[in-house]
């Protein structure tokens, strides 16, 4: 206990976020192999760029069920290191402990409400006639696995937040191994295709899970759930929701903003378009992930000096996270310009889909170069407990931004550059939001910080 409260509160920061970030970067990374691998194999199936439109069409379900988790994990995370920071392990302890059971209730109603209104959803969401079975094959049987989801991604928080950045990033590492040795097996060997495809992420994800609970009901872990804890306080879970409601949205509003692609894509591109979206959205994930697995490096060492009043070396973490991050999207920005047939290569290789999807990259990836400012300070703002003002900006980018400008850029341009105008919302609402972050983020650094309350960086 008092080795990774002092590796937390003293040393060198640099070497910190090294050790911590890399193992974080490394799940983030692997966790996006879940779905990024299912379409990899979909995509070389038979009618493979029709079935990945399918599974794109679920997608939304999908990312719905994974800001539940997100809700609770990044919500509580940084308040139990708070609660570390302050030596108070119990209230640490009561924090994990109502978040397992919170999130196990989540994922008990969630798989009973999409299970009765999956079909109308789909439907609503942008399925065809030609996608809707692909579409509900891979739900129904990924909705079974809701509960192992929300312990995977939801509790594997928990880990990380007390430095234990290795074995959170071997919760994910040995469900991927499991999701990629299963889904050629399950898919082509034993022909369920994309049945195959989700029932290789549950039992990965059960893996996960149970992975997650041996090691934080065990001895190995400085803050344990314990039986006493389970049952629900609002005290307890109201602050955890009023902090994880902005990664939620965030997360949440990614559906809405998926929805409405799918919608008007399919309107001005039919099922090519709706396919070419859906090697988008998981190359977004490949670019968003690493940044989300930086920040979960750094979100420890912020919490827990900001609650040891080490303002010093929350500010210096900071620093380190927004130049990390911000190189980061500036390359990746590059490769996308200059490469984008080489990312789509990666999912389908049928010329028509490569041609539209390698121009769409173009388009709609403009605005990522400063993704990563964006992140950084959205991230630190978590980790210092202002939800309000992260809620804020969640909702700038998308609800206030991004869902309207799909639907009003279209409408006053010429027929043929419909498809680019929604494509076009992205880039506009990306450099919009980041900028708007980044502004706000330092009126809010310069009243915080510069104030005479900190220490020395040791």
């Amino acid at each position: 206990m008092t080795k990774v409260k002092k590796n937390l509160g003293e040393g060198s920061i640099g070497r910190l976020l090294v050790s911590l970030a890399f193992p974080a970067i490394i799940a983030q990374l692997v966790n996006v192999l879940y779905n990024i691998v299912d379409r990899i194999f979909i995509g070389r199936m038979d009618n493979g760029e029709i079935a990945m439109a399918g599974v794109g069409v679920a997608f939304p379900i999908i990312m719905i069920i994974s800001a539940f988790s997100a809700l609770i994990g990044m919500g509580g995370a940084p308040l139990a290191a708070i609660k570390m920071g302050e030596k108070d392990n119990k209230g640490a302890e009561k924090i994990i402990s109502n978040s397992f059971s919170t999130l196990v209730i989540i994922g008990i109603v969630c798989t009973v409400t999409f299970l009765i209104f999956k079909e109308k959803l789909l439907w609503a969401f942008g399925a065809s006639d030609s996608t809707i079975k692909y579409a509900m094959d891979y739900l129904t049987i990924y909705l079974l696995g809701t509960v192992f989801v929300q312990i995977a991604l939801g509790v594997n928080p928990f880990i990380n937040t007390q430095g234990f950045a290795k074995i959170g990033m071997i919760t994910v590492v040995i469900g991927a191994i499991i999701n990629i040795v299963l889904d050629p097996i399950l898919i082509f060997t034993f022909n369920l295709g994309v049945k195959g495809a989700a029932l290789a992420t549950i039992i990965s994800q059960f893996v996960s899970a149970a992975w997650v609970l041996f090691f934080l009901f065990g001895n190995k872990s400085i803050l344990k759930i314990r039986k006493e804890y389970l049952m629900p306080k609002l005290k307890v879970i109201l602050p955890i929701t009023a902090l994880g409601v902005s990664p939620f949205i965030m997360q949440a509003t990614e559906s809405l903003v998926l929805i409405s692609l799918n919608n008007k894509l399919q309107i001005y591109g039919g099922d090519l378009a709706v396919g070419a979206m859906t090697i988008m959205s998981s190359i977004m994930q490949i670019v968003t992930l690493p940044l989300l697995g930086l920040s979960q490096g750094a979100q420890p060492i912020i919490s827990y000096n900001f609650g040891a009043k080490k303002i010093d070396r929350v500010k210096k973490t900071f620093k380190l996270l927004l130049s990390s991050s911000l190189a980061y999207t500036v390359f990746i920005w590059s490769s996308l310009m200059i490469f984008p047939k080489f990312f789509v290569a990666i999912f389908n290789n049928k010329p028509e889909l490569v041609e539209i999807t390698s121009w769409s990259i173009r388009i709609f990836f403009g605005g990522i170069i400063i993704f990563g400012a964006q992140i950084a300070c959205q991230q630190t703002f978590l980790a210092l407990g202002q939800a309000k003002i992260s809620l804020v900006m969640a909702l700038l980018r998308k609800i206030v931004l991004l869902v309207p400008l799909i639907f009003i850029l279209p409408s006053i341009v010429s027929e043929s550059n419909k498809l680019a105008a929604v494509l076009a919302a992205e880039p506009i609402s990306d450099i919009i939001a980041a900028l708007t972050t980044i502004t706000v983020f330092f009126i809010f650094y310069k009243k915080t910080f510069n104030k005479n309350l900190s220490k020395k960086v040791l």
